[in-house]
């Protein structure tokens, strides 16, 4: 019995490298999906909750972001709806899917951050998890491609002469 470990090469465009073709990067993303699914989900309860009767909405006065809670409601709806197709793309492996989800993430956590004084604990819930869905998706690529690798001029990366 050795008491020598023998080393192993680390995988090029591992898990945490940006177009990374590891089983976790490709589960994280499909995780990814299933919560842009379900925050697209509560967000269009929380559009119509919003738009339909504004008084079950909590109400703050002299609140920077003062807009009609309807526009918020609509704001809310339009993103969850984008989150939806962003995440049911993702699950199909579809290639546009990553870049609108990254967008409709992104979007979200704007729109929950001007919304935190009606749901404080909500809102950062869910920027918290649009922050994951992120940070899922960035490093996924659905076709297996990866990003051309930087060029930082040394010999190794020149062409031929």
């Amino acid at each position: 019995m050795s008491t020598h470990a023998t080393p192993q090469q680390a995988e090029p465009g591992g898990a945490a490298t940006p177009g990374g073709r590891t089983e976790f990067t490709r589960t994280f993303a499909l995780g990814a999906a299933v919560l842009m699914l379900v925050g697209g989900v509560c967000g269009i309860l929380t559009g119509i909750a919003s738009i339909a009767r504004n008084v079950l909405v909590v109400r703050t006065p002299q609140y920077t972001y003062a807009l009609d809670l309807t526009v918020w409601g609509w704001t809310h709806l339009v993103v969850a709806v984008l989150l939806l197709v962003a995440g049911v793309g993702v699950l199909r492996g579809a290639s546009w899917a990553r870049g609108l989800g990254i967008t409709a993430a992104a979007l979200n956590i704007v729109a929950h951050f001007a919304f935190l004084p009606h749901f404080p604990v909500w809102g950062l819930v869910l920027i918290a998890l649009n922050g994951i869905v992120i940070w899922a998706l960035v490093p996924y690529r659905p076709d297996g491609t990866r990003p051309a690798p930087a060029d930082r001029g040394t010999a190794a990366s020149s062409p031929p002469a």
